[in-house]
């Protein structure tokens, strides 16, 4: 077993503020890891949020907390368009990464991740680790025993809505609860494919496996998006179905949208000959499952309490997987599937024909 990780935060925006750094601040994780620094771009939002967590290193330039070696390892919560490239720096420093969902937002960016690691010796871990849920892993058991009889099809998906403009961080007047959410909303890496439907398909994959084939309508439905005031140009899909072949005539209907979603579904809804799954129920009845293991593994005690629980989890698969050598479920491989999903989704939106999946995944037995 290694010593403590030290972690670089890489982003003191939304989801660091609210779930990371208050997560990662409780003692109780201070023998496993440790946050050492944090990067932002924003001037003074780095040495705010280290002042607020105790964090004591505080850069602006991503580079130069590579260079600092005060880190182990860097969870990256920037936005999505610069996951790839800081990614790719990290690992080239020999730099263990945890990347906030979506890793990118090309399948070839994320093969070049993937393989870089490889021989860099470097450990991936991307969120969100769906199937790290107990509740997951018993549904993909109900079905693989039959319970649901012969698949037909499933939905998943979700809508920006306006939640993004209403986070607590958003409307405050200091430097740490300020924070515009424009780039929800611009190219790349925007749209709610890559930060909401991601959830709902990462559980999907990983409960009926990987995709074959798919096709799909995009385009942009809201054009600018009022916050505080300013008019928000919005140039990033937000309006996206996709069907999804899963094979032998398994299809999916996954959507991303502006806003509305299907009810009472929850992240995603598998229906077969013998009835649904849906909401954590099976035919309308609770699923079965031992409550004392009902939660994600590390969010006990204060974090079952606290806002992004699940990330939370994400980072510590990766710091166990530093100190133990212990694999995770949350996956770099699922999560370049999933991408790949998205991506062939908006070239088949284009193009107006479906497109073949190259990628695959390991799925839990």
């Amino acid at each position: 077993m290694s010593e403590v990780v030290r972690l670089g935060i890489v982003g003191a925006g939304s989801i660091s503020v609210r779930g990371i750094m208050p997560h990662l601040s409780l003692g109780d994780v201070h023998d496993r890891v440790i946050m050492t620094a944090v990067c932002d771009p924003f001037p003074g939002r780095a040495v705010a949020a280290g002042d607020r967590f105790n964090i004591p290193y505080a850069f602006e330039d991503y580079r130069d907390l590579l260079d600092s070696k005060k880190v182990d390892a860097v969870t990256i919560a920037s936005p999505i368009s610069f996951h790839y490239q800081q990614g790719k720096m990290a690992i080239e420093s020999g730099v263990h990464v945890h990347f906030n969902k979506s890793m990118t937002t090309t399948v070839d960016e994320a093969d070049n991740l993937i393989e870089l690691a490889q021989k860099k010796g470097v450990k991936l871990v991307s969120s969100p680790g769906e199937m790290l849920r107990p509740i997951n892993q018993r549904i993909r058991q109900l079905i693989l025993e039959g319970e649901l009889g012969q698949l037909t099809w499933a939905v998943a998906g979700s809508a920006f809505g306006q939640y993004h403009e209403k986070e607590s961080v958003r409307h405050g007047e200091d430097i740490l609860s300020n924070i515009n959410p424009a780039w929800y909303y611009r190219k790349p890496g925007g749209g709610p494919l890559y930060d909401m439907t991601v959830y709902g398909l990462h559980a999907l994959t990983g409960i009926l496996g990987p995709a074959k084939r798919v096709t799909a309508f995009s385009g942009i439905r809201v054009s600018e998006r009022e916050f505080r005031g300013e008019m928000l140009p919005c140039d990033m899909d937000d309006n996206t179905l996709l069907t999804i072949d899963f094979g032998q005539s398994l299809f999916g209907f996954v959507y991303g949208t502006a806003a509305g979603g299907l009810p009472n579904i929850g992240r995603f809804a598998i229906f077969g000959t013998k009835g649904t799954i849906s909401g954590g129920e099976l035919n309308g009845q609770p699923i079965d499952i031992n409550t004392t293991k009902a939660s994600l593994p590390h969010v006990v005690g204060e974090h079952l309490q606290m806002e992004e629980a699940h990330v939370y989890e994400d980072i510590m698969q990766l710091v166990d997987w530093i100190r133990t050598d212990k694999p995770t479920l949350a996956t770099a491989e699922h999560a370049r599937h999933v991408i790949e999903i998205f991506d062939a989704g908006y070239r088949s939106a284009k193009t107006g024909r479906a497109q073949d999946l190259r990628t695959t995944f390991d799925t839990i037995t």
